[in-house]
């Protein structure tokens, strides 16, 4: 079972030193707070960091309750990324070992989302001596396929 938004956020308020047992968080710091663990989460998705996170349609639809469905090993990078980002807004400074934590944890996931593309022969290279098909009499590689790309989460659908 993932974290929920609400979990991260307050994670996150706990993070940057406005934990909930000595602070009041109103209903709208913690829908502020959701909002922009929200831009986060799409900013990270169009980097290709893509978590399966549920990114809502419009900002009137943000959930707190909602499952997220990410990795366990993206809580540490989500939790302390987005406590540098709240930490400011309220008057607090993050500390040197969150900002370091923060910066490790999403060299981890950027490195994890970083694969290179495969790469296919161009069709003017000779296939050599031992790649040459029996039937046919052309000296040269295939011609290269168009593959068609979706995220590692993402679902490919025919009309």
């Amino acid at each position: 079972m993932s974290y929920t938004k609400r979990q991260f956020v307050l994670a996150a308020f706990e993070e940057a030193g406005m934990a909930s047992y000595v602070f009041d968080l109103t209903p709208q710091m913690l829908s502020s707070a959701c909002a922009r663990l929200d831009a986060m989460m799409a900013t990270w998705n169009a980097k290709g960091i893509r978590l399966a996170y549920p990114l809502p349609s419009s900002p009137e639809d943000i959930d707190l309750d909602a499952e997220t469905g990410v990795p366990d090993s993206a809580n540490e990078a989500i939790i302390t990324n987005l406590s540098l980002r709240l930490g400011p807004s309220y008057g607090k400074t993050p500390s040197v070992m969150t900002a370091a934590t923060a910066k490790a944890s999403y060299d981890v996931l950027m490195a994890r989302a970083a694969m290179p593309g495969e790469m296919q022969f161009p069709r003017t290279l000779p296939a050599g001596a031992g790649n040459k098909p029996w039937r046919y009499d052309d000296p040269f590689m295939p011609a290269p396929t168009d593959p068609v790309r979706t995220g590692p989460e993402g679902s490919l659908e025919l009309y």
